[in-house]
């Protein structure tokens, strides 16, 4: 293994300019730490190193937490699928039991000293900077895991951490030389960027109706499903401050912000007073679907939704997804109030003929016929670099700025695109939009404090970043992985 990371440690710096460029551009991803779960029974196993289900569950849940929070309430299991989410909560403990046999071969420990030491030092865990055992255990309780077995985690999230302290060398002044020649290069340029809202396409029906006969597969009505819906109110349920605050204090880390930081009591009141109501109302709503399913209670509705329709949540809808006609789903919570769910009938989806998808496939074709306008457009002005409007200043990954009229994250991405092409004169699509461009001149300014100032660090987590590459492709041909569950 030594001889190994001798061998391919000469190598980094071959990528290392464009790693550079990607790294400015996009930033650098670390070996974060991993939590994980709650049930027993093992999904796979990694050379000595088994992933139980209890860990594939919590790492799941930890990662479906960041992605919502991130993207706020647009999120649901539908579109964690789409990410796909369980395959990378997969992926990440099948990388991290690399590391763990590594750590075992080379007899890397962390001591129960060190895990207690690291479970103190969590500012999660400290009133005021001390370590509360009671902000502790009411961390534990909300998370439904039990001391041990988060233990356990954070002792192998320390073990990798350890390892990779011991491996990962810091780059050297070669390699720093030619990261800071990287961030040095200034281009200056003369551009003019596209923006598709100049164009309008004029609607020609006979090829907006020549466009759906070949996509007309794509256009189908909704999967839907009349449903008879049950309602449980709680808004008649009250609560003491007293009440309140405690339920607050044992379910807390539940209550965070689109940062992760949890709320303190103030600020999440009007969930705890919902979340309150709903664990109280909910004896009561499995009164009204007993009640539904004898016959003595009438629904207080019927209704017809596409899949999916906001009206029911998330949890309802993935059961309604799997139901057939006549099933009674127990009650779940909507809002501050509980459905319970009675499934009448499943309407399948039917191809739409031209009248009905006229208004989606004409603003697809038009959207269609307005980028390949652009594309004409640009690749016109590209030949006549004459005609480019605008000129930047001396454009650098260490010093990037806004080139109006994009914003800066569509300037971060242009710049990152700019810097890893060897055309003098060219079109970069971003966002839709596209810029044209031509280099007038190019300096290289090493000199340049704010270079020099990150270029260490940048090669340091570039080299770093490549040989965690390298060794996980190693480690993956060295320890064979069996999967014991299907949809990895």
């Amino acid at each position: 293994m030594i001889a190994w990371m001798q061998k391919h440690n000469k190598y980094l710096v071959v990528t290392i300019w464009i790693a550079t460029i990607a790294f400015i551009g996009a930033g650098f991803v670390g070996w974060g730490t991993y939590q994980y779960g709650s049930k027993a029974g093992a999904i796979a196993k990694v050379g000595d190193v088994t992933i139980s289900q209890e860990k594939y569950n919590f790492t799941y849940q930890n990662l479906y937490r960041q992605v919502a929070q991130a993207m706020g309430g647009t999120f649901d299991d539908a579109k964690a699928k789409e990410l796909q989410l369980p395959k990378q909560a997969y992926q990440r403990l099948v990388m991290q039991a690399y590391l763990l046999n590594l750590a075992q071969e080379y007899g890397v420990v962390v001591s129960p000293e060190e895990l207690a030491e690291s479970i103190a030092q969590l500012p999660s865990f400290q009133t005021n900077g001390v370590f509360d055992k009671r902000v502790y255990m009411a961390f534990l309780d909300a998370r439904r895991i039990r001391a041990k077995s988060f233990e356990a985690i954070l002792h192998d999230d320390l073990v990798v951490e350890k390892l990779m302290k011991l491996l990962n060398q810091p780059s050297v002044p070669f390699e720093q030389r030619v990261v800071t020649a990287a961030l040095s290069v200034g281009d200056k340029l003369r551009y003019s960027v596209l923006s598709p809202d100049a164009v309008t396409p004029r609607i020609d029906e006979a090829k907006v109706k020549k466009y759906w006969e070949a996509h007309k597969q794509e256009y189908t009505t909704p999967k839907e499903y009349k449903l008879a819906l049950l309602w449980t109110q709680t808004a008649d349920i009250n609560a003491t401050p007293e009440e309140l605050q405690n339920f607050w204090r044992k379910n807390s880390y539940d209550y965070t912000d689109a940062q992760g930081k949890e709320l303190d009591f103030e600020q999440a009141r009007k969930l705890v007073e919902r979340d309150y109501r709903l664990k109280k109302a909910k004896k009561r709503a499995l009164l009204d679907y007993i009640a539904l399913k004898k016959g003595k209670k009438s629904p207080s509705e019927e209704t017809t939704l596409p899949l999916n329709d906001p009206t029911l949540s998330k949890a309802l809808w993935e059961q309604i997804a799997q139901s057939d006609s006549g099933t009674l789903i127990k009650p779940k919570p909507v809002g501050d109030r509980y459905a319970t769910v009675k499934v009448l009938q499943v309407v399948e989806p039917r191809p739409m003929s031209f009248a009905e998808a006229k208004e989606r496939v004409t603003k697809d074709w038009s959207a269609q016929a307005a980028e390949a306008e652009l594309r004409q457009r640009a690749e016109a002005l590209s030949k006549d670099p004459a005609k480019l409007e605008k000129e930047s200043g001396y454009l650098s990954l260490a010093r990037p700025e806004a080139l109006t009229p994009l914003n800066q994250s569509e300037s971060a991405q242009f710049l990152q695109k700019l810097f890893t092409s060897n055309k003098k004169v060219g079109i970069i699509s971003i966002n839709k939009k596209m810029v044209v461009y031509r280099i007038v001149d190019q300096k290289i300014d090493a000199k340049d404090t704010n270079v020099s100032g990150v270029a260490q660090v940048t090669a340091d987590r570039i080299k770093e970043g490549e040989f965690e590459r390298s060794l996980l492709k190693e480690l993956s041909q060295r320890y064979p992985v069996k999967t014991f569950v299907k949809g990895f």
